[in-house]
């Protein structure tokens, strides 16, 4: 989606919920487009339907689900989602961030995940975690052919299969439950000076717990997060860093979370996103490249 068209979207979503979008400012156009409502204290977040994680009017129920047993979750402003066209869009309480601050420690991270880990499992439909559904998906599209040159594809057609063949046959130690799908460090916020809140649920499933813990391991391995951060993680966790790089399923989410994270880039590079396309080939090169992947990756 563009940014003209979510821009569309959240003028009409706006319109049905009361809201001014008139000082609305993009605050992340990736896989969701986001948008902050300054006079509405809100944070409006646009989504595709085809979406494959948890579908937004359960997420809205997730979070309510969350809070009531003390996670601390972002907190939505309406109980429904808003159908526009083929965009979902849910409205949430906005967090003011202080740029002097910095995002939340990734210890924070790790002890909401360990709490998260021993809830019962919500009394939701939560589907199977759909690993790489988004990749394999895009690769079939106009738009990476528009981005993406045949070679590279079918490179990342051998390497996703390579990798969902050997996730299938994972035997995780963590167990396979309730997960939240994609808690990297970008999805915590500060509430307040001391309490930090976790957000961003569509991708909520049922799957290895693994899977959560990988997405710091990867901000440090790919973005240079310091090393000391991740052991606070995992110590907040209750498990030791090294024994979790022993284990066999660690560097096959590694490489998912590899793939996963190209999935963004080439959907915005096919919207003339030139910085966008400059890191896909920059990720894709280094991937295909094991001397040259040790290179910090650049967000975006």
């Amino acid at each position: 989606m563009t940014d003209v068209a979510a821009r569309e979207v959240l003028v009409a979503a706006c319109e049905e919920a009361g809201l001014d979008a008139q000082d609305a400012q993009l605050m992340r156009a990736h896989s969701n487009a986001v948008w902050l409502l300054p006079s509405s204290h809100a944070v409006v977040r646009i989504g595709r339907k085809q979406h494959r994680g948890l579908r937004f009017e359960a997420g809205l129920a997730l979070t309510r689900w969350l809070a009531e047993r003390d996670i601390p979750v972002t907190e939505p402003l309406m109980d429904h989602a808003i159908e526009i066209n083929d965009a979902t869009v849910t409205v949430w309480r906005y967090y003011p961030q202080s740029a002097d601050r910095g995002e939340p420690p990734m210890r924070d991270l790790g002890a909401i995940l360990r709490r998260l880990h021993a809830l019962p499992r919500p009394p939701l439909e939560l589907h199977p975690y759909p690993p790489l559904s988004g990749l394999t998906t895009i690769l079939g599209s106009e738009a990476a052919h528009r981005v993406l040159d045949p070679d590279d594809r079918a490179w990342l057609d051998d390497r996703a299969a390579e990798l969902l063949d050997r996730y299938e046959r994972l035997e995780s130690v963590l167990g396979v439950d309730f997960i939240h799908g994609d808690p990297y460090p970008g999805n915590c916020l500060w509430d307040g000076d001391e309490r930090v809140v976790l957000g961003d649920w569509d991708e909520a499933s049922i799957g290895p717990r693994e899977l959560d813990l990988i997405p710091s391991c990867h901000d440090h391995l790919r973005f240079g997060a310091p090393e000391d951060d991740l052991v606070q993680f995992f110590r907040a966790y209750g498990l030791a860093l090294e024994e979790f790089r022993t284990w066999p399923a660690f560097d096959v989410l590694i490489s998912m979370r590899d793939l996963h994270t190209l999935t963004g880039y080439i959907r915005r590079a096919a919207a003339d996103d030139h910085a966008a396309a400059r890191e896909l080939h920059r990720r894709l090169g280094m991937l295909r490249d094991p001397n040259t992947s040790a290179k910090p990756w650049h967000g975006m």
